[in-house]
């Protein structure tokens, strides 16, 4: 097996993998049941996710290779490759020759290679399983292998085909893999998928979830969401003590949707009030700074005289509050453009990095959303350990 071709096929399934999880996740069933040999996968097909659920599903070293429509996906040069290289497909022609194309693709089985085909031939467009074409059934005769019934649910929902009255959701996507048969007529073969389809959407489990993360999550997608962070982020920067990330990662937790903009609400926020700070600073105006120590201030003062307003690169690593540094730049009178230029590209850019972050994560461990109570006691054990160690290794 070729070192390159295995790397390929494990950076596809990461690939997906990861994709699959921000949609809504994948679960796979019966994954036990693959031959210990190359087989031919034959599936039900209702999305053009089927094929990036199949690539997930499947082990890497198998290396699957997906037979995918010669008019539609290799028509030009960069379709061609992009498929090729995130699919791992070959041509297969539907209007005359596709025979003779998935003939072809034994020597794919030879090398190993499990090959996946779709043997309706093109999307459903009611959700229901087609007639299937003779090809699967001809080329695991040819190669002598087995035929592996595979049903797909969810990727309808995720993914409509073009032209159907629905609209995209994020929904789990379940893979359940059937147990391998031998040469079977066509109709056998449809009929056996379909059972394992219905069998998929009768047995996917409904998703668990926290009441208190729905109410939260529905904060965080109203408007009301954004003015809090933004406003958060805002005091934070002249007096209040509790950082902005921690206000993210409860919301975006919740409501991974609302990331992006929850987090670019934040950002600006800090900005913003990091301006404000930094003109009353200027004017001789001192706000209460509630848990910051002497010694933050005079640290911080220190740097802003040595470095003026590129001192608060130093910030997002040092511990010290940003409002303390907002604080020394206006009294030092550091330059408000520069200062504004330097903490976008220092404090702003670490709140939407925790942001994001908290959204992945989110996004990838949806079906452990009932967990999100408890995700939050160890968010504030933890945040208040953390914020007593900063203080003390300040004072």
């Amino acid at each position: 097996m070729s070192e390159l071709a295995l790397a390929g096929a494990v950076t596809r399934k990461m690939l997906w993998r990861a994709v699959l999880a921000l949609s809504g996740g994948l679960r796979v069933c019966g994954a036990a049941r693959l031959p210990s040999g190359p087989c031919v996968i034959v599936a039900n097909h209702n999305s053009h996710a089927d094929t990036a659920a199949l690539i997930a599903a499947l082990p890497a070293r198998r290396r699957p290779a997906v037979a995918a429509a010669a008019d539609y996906w290799f028509h030009g040069r960069i379709r061609s490759w992009s498929c090729q290289a995130l699919c791992g497909a070959f041509p297969v022609r539907r209007s005359g020759g596709g025979s003779a194309d998935l003939a072809a693709a034994a020597r794919l089985l030879a090398a190993g290679r499990d090959v996946v085909v779709f043997p309706e031939g093109a999307r459903s467009r009611d959700g229901k399983i087609g007639e299937f074409h003779h090809g699967a059934g001809h080329l695991a005769a040819l190669a002598r292998v087995p035929l592996v019934p595979v049903g797909i649910t969810g990727t309808r929902t995720l993914l409509p085909p073009a032209g159907i009255a629905a609209r995209s959701r994020r929904t789990l996507i379940t893979v359940r893999i059937g147990a391998p048969v031998g040469d079977l007529p066509d109709m056998t073969a449809g009929a056996r998928v379909h059972v394992v389809a219905l069998v998929t959407a009768e047995r996917a489990p409904a998703e668990r979830d926290s009441a208190l993360r729905v109410r939260v999550a529905r904060f965080a997608m109203s408007w009301r969401g954004l003015l809090l962070v933004a406003a958060w982020a805002f005091g934070e920067a002249l007096c209040w003590p509790l950082l902005p990330e921690l206000a993210l990662a409860v919301l975006c937790v919740a409501a991974p949707k609302a990331g992006l903009r929850l987090s670019a609400a934040a950002a600006v926020g800090s900005v913003v009030g990091g301006v404000a700070g930094y003109l009353l600073a200027a004017h001789g105006i001192e706000l209460p700074e509630p848990l910051t120590t002497a010694r933050m201030h005079a640290t911080a003062a220190a740097q802003v005289a040595a470095h003026g307003a590129a001192a608060v690169r130093a910030q997002p690593l040092s511990g010290i509050p940003f409002k303390v540094y907002v604080a020394a730049a206006g009294a030092h009178r550091a330059g408000l453009a520069r200062f504004v230029v330097e903490s976008a590209q220092a404090r702003a850019a670490r709140i939407l990095a925790a942001g994001m972050i908290a959204t992945v994560a989110a996004a990838c461990a949806a079906r452990l959303r009932r967990f999100y109570p408890i995700y939050l006691l160890a968010l504030a054990a933890v945040f208040t350990g953390g914020l007593m160690a900063v203080i003390s290794a300040w004072s």
